[in-house]
């Protein structure tokens, strides 16, 4: 009788211990059956951005910029230089930079530094082929140039929406870095919307640690689809050498820049009409308010959007628009993203209580 109860009781055991097997077994099988493929879905969709590349990179070309510059002046003596030592000599320097093909009528858009004051510009094509190219109009407070060569059937780049870029992406910069030819770095956008650089007057920069260096500037930095999502433009260093934080002109705005040079030859932006300066803690304390951020305002030109609308001098903005002012930089840029006759929301705070107003802007005045 003990012996059958044992016997029930090691067969019962027996059964349980191959239920655990089975099921033991059965998840091994579901492991080793479903998630492997993921594993090599996965690792075979990072394994190379040749794809993008080559979509890319035909529309990215080389630029040779030849500015005339003067000479310093010789240390030999007066008896060892020629007769005409007091006339200023002059040399052609070339400067390399890169341009992306932006539109299907062949324009080019690289950077102002790249080709700005240039005497003569020649552009050499993905397939070697040079062209001379002439400059279509700058943009110094952004740092873009369009130019444009004779041959109009050029290969355009694909465009992005910058705005949904997001920190972490996988981005790759194609450039002519050195003028050593054609490059492909890759990294990664380390930060978005990034001012305060101290480069331009109008910043709003997509942070890259994908290397650029001299020579790159103008070229695309693109994602892994191979369409544009910026134009390179500089680097953070003290060195001049490539330290990991790079900066390209985010495509949104380069092709709002782009078109309004084509159309007309410059970029026309709004203007407000009035001077300001960055709230301060020891104005704050002056003043009586709390710790807030805005831009006072310290002059108000006669006839202007500001002198219309009824803003004043002492005045404190804090808002246009959806913008934040925390200083005039702010103001700068919240200003850039209208065109004349276009009505903005202005909130502030006057004597201590909040007002709000509505302006609309005028065409910047030539300096």
């Amino acid at each position: 009788m003990n012996n059958s109860h044992s016997t029930r009781f090691l067969f019962g055991w027996a059964l349980i211990g191959l239920l655990i097997a089975g099921v033991v077994i059965a998840f091994s099988t579901l492991d080793f059956n479903v998630l492997r493929p993921i594993q090599k879905k996965i690792i075979r969709s990072h394994d190379s951005y040749a794809d993008a590349v080559n979509k890319a990179a035909i529309s990215v070309v080389s630029i040779n910029a030849y500015h005339l510059v003067k000479e310093e002046k010789s240390l030999l003596p007066d008896n060892q230089n020629s007769n005409n030592n007091d006339q200023p000599k002059f040399k052609v320097r070339p400067n390399k930079g890169s341009g992306v093909i932006i539109n299907s009528a062949g324009y080019i858009v690289t950077n102002n530094h790249v080709v700005g004051g240039a005497q003569r510009i020649e552009v050499v094509l993905h397939n070697g082929r040079r062209l001379e190219a002439q400059i279509i109009g700058l943009d110094p407070d952004t740092d873009l140039a369009v130019i444009s060569t004779q041959l109009k059937q050029l290969p355009a780049v694909a465009i992005a929406d910058s705005n949904k870029t997001r920190v972490g992406d996988i981005v790759l910069a194609i450039g002519n870095p050195f003028g050593i030819g054609q490059t492909v770095t890759q990294g990664i956008i380390s930060a978005t919307g990034r001012d305060r650089v101290g480069l331009n007057t109008y910043e709003n920069f997509i942070q890259t640690d994908a290397a650029i260096n001299k020579g790159n500037s103008g070229g695309a930095l693109i994602n892994t689809r191979g369409e544009i999502l910026g134009i390179n433009s500089a680097i953070y260093s003290q060195t001049g050498n490539y330290l990991g934080i790079s900066f390209a002109i985010p495509i949104n705005l380069v092709t709002d820049v782009v078109k309004q040079i084509i159309n007309n030859g410059e970029v026309i932006r709004g203007w407000l009409g009035v001077e300001g300066v960055d709230l301060s803690q020891q104005m704050l304390e002056r003043i009586g308010l709390p710790d807030i951020q805005g831009v006072l305002i310290t002059d108000v030109f006669d006839r202007g959007p500001a002198e219309m609308s009824g803003l004043r001098v002492g005045d404190i903005i804090t808002h246009i628009n959806t913008h934040v002012i925390r200083d005039t930089r702010d103001v700068l840029n919240a200003i850039a993203d209208g065109h004349p006759g276009d009505r903005i929301q202005i909130n502030g705070i006057r004597e201590r209580q909040s007002f709000s107003t509505q302006a609309t802007l005028e065409q910047r005045p030539k300096e």
